[in-house]
């Protein structure tokens, strides 16, 4: 969709800069002064992260420019919403806040017609859950999620289901320079425990071979259930990190099992 095409709204796709870890990290403590370019350059700086999501909607026939824009809305949202504090890259963050944001749009958009009241519930689940996530630093129960609302479970559950899109496990979601993510590597799975993982002597002894960061990755992975995401956060790096070092651990125990 975007291999032919340079220009998107007026912007030069080709002459985007590109931003280090470093420079936002500065250009955000002069956002927070209320530095107004510091914002613009900000929000430049970080186009192309607005042009790798957007690629991954090319097949809904929708207008670029249009996507372009909504996507940037997120960016935005994202750089209001951020906090330095946690020690996640902002592009972390940001990824699922711009896919949310044209989520939106497109079912708003969308043919099939889901009622404004549905609509307003589920968003109203959506902002609750982002409200106990930063509040308990874990991601809440539907009946947490209720009980902030005043609501029944029952109600929520059928209001998110209303308004999600079916999506493959394979599709990628962001690129970090490396190995894909897929949305396959942001779920958690209750059910991956040690008796229904590693259950043999043979694994066992390819994880005494891995390094002691290796192992507490897939432990906590594939032991505890958790996501890419809550990885990356508990131990301080990247979640395209986290994905890399997952798949050359899981590569690294193959030679043994």
């Amino acid at each position: 969709m975007l291999l032919n095409k340079v220009e998107i709204c007026g912007v030069d796709t080709s002459k985007l800069p590109v931003l280090t870890n470093a420079q936002m990290m500065a250009l955000f403590t002069r956002i927070h002064a209320g530095d107004a370019l510091a914002r613009e350059e900000f929000i430049r700086g970080n186009l192309r992260l607005v042009l790798s999501v957007i690629q991954r909607f090319h097949n809904r026939g929708e207008n670029v420019d249009d996507l372009f824009q909504v996507g940037c809305i997120g960016l935005i949202k994202a750089i209001d919403n951020f906090d330095t504090g946690h020690n996640v890259r902002f592009s972390t963050y940001a990824v699922p806040m711009i896919i949310g944001e044209i989520r939106r749009y497109l079912r708003d958009n969308n043919a099939i017609r889901v009622s404004r009241s549905l609509r307003d519930i589920a968003y109203k689940a959506l902002q609750a859950r982002t409200k106990l996530m930063s509040e308990n630093t874990r991601e809440p129960t539907i009946d947490e999620i209720a009980k902030e609302l005043d609501m029944k479970p029952e109600e929520i559950v059928f209001a998110l289901d209303a308004i999600q899109d079916p999506v493959s496990l394979f599709e990628p979601v962001y690129h970090d320079g490396g190995d894909a993510i897929f949305v396959m590597d942001q779920i958690s799975d209750e059910d991956s425990h040690d008796e229904n993982w590693l259950d043999g002597i043979a694994l066992q002894e390819g994880m005494r071979r891995l390094n002691e960061r290796e192992k507490k990755i897939l432990h906590m992975r594939f032991f505890d259930g958790r996501t890419q995401m809550e990885v990356a956060t508990e131990i301080g790096i990247s979640q395209a990190q986290v994905s890399r070092l997952e798949k050359s651990a899981l590569k690294h125990m193959r030679k043994y099992v």
